[in-house]
C-alpha cells in the first residue's frame, strides 16, 4: 500500500486531510484508545461525505488495521506514513507537518490532565513539528527531517505506553 494510493482516496473523498494527517490521527486515536476501531476513524475522515467506493473504503481500512498491527507490534515495526524517499523533500516535510496535526487530533480524544510532565513534552514538541519550515533543500534539511521522524517514532511510542499506563491509573 503506496502513500501516493492513499493520499489519492483521501483527496478525492473531499476532506482537507493528507494521507499522512489521516494516518497520524490513526496513531492518536490508538495512542489514546488502544480498542479504537477503523470505524471511528473513518467517522472522523468522511464526516457526513458518503462518497467512498466499497474499494476505496476496503484500502483505507487494511492501512488502519496495518497501522494497528504495526502500532502495537513487538518488533518495534512502526514508522511514520510518508510520502517515499523519492519525492521532493519539500513534499516529505509538508507530509510530517500533516502527520503531527493529524496525530495531535486524534490524541485530542482524551483529556490531557492525567498525562505526566514527560507526554506533555512530547505533546508539546509534536506541536512544534506542526510549524516546521517546508522550504528546504540539501543534505541538512534532510538530516534535520531523519532526526525529526526518527525521534517522533519513538516518542509516539514512549507516548502510546504513557497513555495506556495513565488509563490504567484511573481504573485502579
Amino acid at each position: 500500500m503506496t502513500y501516493n494510493r492513499c493520499n489519492k482516496i483521501i483527496i478525492n473523498i473531499d476532506t482537507d486531510l493528507s494521507a499522512a494527517e489521516a494516518h497520524g490521527m490513526a496513531i492518536g486515536m490508538l495512542s489514546v484508545n488502544e480498542q479504537a476501531g477503523y470505524e471511528s476513524w473513518l467517522t472522523e475522515l468522511l464526516g457526513n461525505n458518503e462518497s467512498l467506493s466499497e474499494e476505496n473504503k476496503s484500502i483505507l481500512v487494511k492501512l488502519f488495521e496495518e497501522t494497528r498491527r504495526l502500532f502495537f507490534s513487538e518488533d518495534f515495526e512502526f514508522g511514520l506514513f510518508l510520502p517515499e524517499v523519492d519525492m521532493p523533500l519539500s513534499l516529505q516535510v509538508q507530509a510530517l507537518t500533516d502527520w503531527c496535526r493529524g496525530f495531535l487530533l486524534g490524541v485530542g480524544s482524551k483529556p490531557a490532565s492525567n498525562y505526566s510532565r514527560d507526554a506533555l513534552e512530547i505533546l508539546r514538541d509534536i506541536a512544534e513539528f506542526t510549524k516546521l519550515d517546508t522550504d528546504v533543500e540539501g543534505e541538512e534539511d534532510e538530516n534535520d527531517f531523519v532526526e525529526i521522524t526518527e525521534y517522533l517514532r519513538s516518542a509516539v511510542l514512549l507516548l502510546r505506553d504513557e497513555l495506556a499506563y495513565s488509563d490504567n491509573d484511573m481504573s485502579a
